[in-house]
């Protein structure tokens, strides 16, 4: 699939994308086996899910803690991926760095009665149209540059020195 200009010219004059972002935890136990991180429906916004770490809570018992994720592929299809077994004993921790993933999201401890703690950050992706300011700036701009080029002097050619 190609883009041309004129499909951008449809979709109208974008800028960079601006990104906020917000300290994101859950914790999955027994008694609250997942937890789903959801995009607010009304909002154009663009919602992540970045998972940093998985570790055991307080009072873990000795036992495998499984936590699994559930998220879109790029195909539009729902999968489920296992991201962390942990055990009080050998591995009560684990460091995803920046795992991201696009809303809707469930987080569901599969096995294991946890506590598991899970953190990471909630990004938020604006995506800001030029203004007609800025359309004017960058005009603006660009004539300074060209002046710029007008002012420098012209260069002569060498001469050439003749040998005998």
């Amino acid at each position: 699939m190609s883009f041309t200009d004129e499909e951008s010219m449809e979709a109208g004059p974008t800028g960079p994308p601006k990104l906020e972002s917000f300290l994101f935890s859950c914790e999955l136990s027994s008694k609250v086996p997942f937890y789903t991180f959801q995009a607010d429906e009304e909002d154009d916004l663009e919602h992540l899910l970045e998972l940093r770490t998985v570790c055991l809570g307080e009072g873990a018992k000795e036992e495998s803690n499984v936590v699994e994720v559930t998220a879109m592929n790029h195909q539009g299809k729902t999968i489920s991926v296992p991201i962390a077994n942990l055990h009080i004993k050998c591995l009560p921790m684990v460091s995803l760095g920046e795992f991201e993933l696009k809303a809707p999201v469930t987080i569901r401890l599969k096995a294991g009665t946890g506590p598991v703690n899970i953190s990471g950050l909630h990004l938020i992706v604006f995506h800001e149209e030029h203004s007609d300011l800025s359309e004017e700036d960058d005009d603006g701009e660009e004539e300074e540059e060209e002046s710029e080029e007008e002012e420098l002097p012209a260069f002569k050619p060498a001469k050439k020195k003749r040998i005998n």
